[in-house]
């Protein structure tokens, strides 16, 4: 598994970008959970017409509650499908309220050495600032705005990676480097 880099992150942080140059900087390959986990997530029962109707009469925050099982299976299934690759995650396939689902994840991740958190800072209230930032080119949505600050304080991150690289300041093309520096040292 040591051909396997995974980064984490809340939305905006940065990870498919530098997943993008570290691949062409190693050659292998990325995979973007966001490509297919719909697909992995009919695996198991989702129903896009369910996620509307959730999110239609109970809110934005009910939808993303009914995504975190298919998550899970998402996690797991896109390590089997693509070893040796580089994968960088949607932000919810990190984050974890239930503690089944996030010891499911936790031991899904555990022999995987290379899992990287991206954020912006150390300091959790800088890295939000930056972040929604960011997302002002990518939505309005105050609900997005609410749960990636949820991505940033929750513990689930944290436990996940195995590294976290702090990215304000520096390009992707630096943190793709400090990213390869690291991977080397542990093959």
């Amino acid at each position: 598994m040591s051909g396997t880099i995974i980064l984490i992150g809340p939305i905006c942080s940065g990870k498919s970008t530098v997943a993008e140059v570290l691949s062409s900087k190693t050659g292998i390959p990325q995979r973007p959970m966001d490509d297919r986990r719909f697909d992995y997530y009919k695996e198991i029962g989702f129903s896009k017409e369910r996620q509307n109707e959730i999110c239609e009469n109970y809110g934005y925050m009910s939808m993303y509650e009914y995504w975190k099982p298919f998550e899970a299976h998402a996690v797991k299934r896109a390590l089997e499908d693509y070893p040796n690759c580089i994968h960088d995650f949607g932000a919810g396939h990190s984050v974890y309220e239930d503690e089944v689902l996030l010891k499911e994840v936790k031991s899904i991740l555990y022999n995987y050495e290379n899992v990287f958190l991206l954020l912006p800072s150390q300091n959790e209230k800088e890295s939000i600032n930056v972040l929604n930032e960011r997302l002002k080119d990518v939505t309005t949505n105050n609900d997005v705005y609410k749960l990636n600050e949820h991505f940033v304080n929750h513990k689930s991150n944290k436990l996940l990676a195995k590294y976290t690289i702090y990215t304000n300041g520096y390009s992707p093309e630096e943190i793709a480097d400090e990213i390869t520096e690291i991977t080397t040292n542990n093959s």
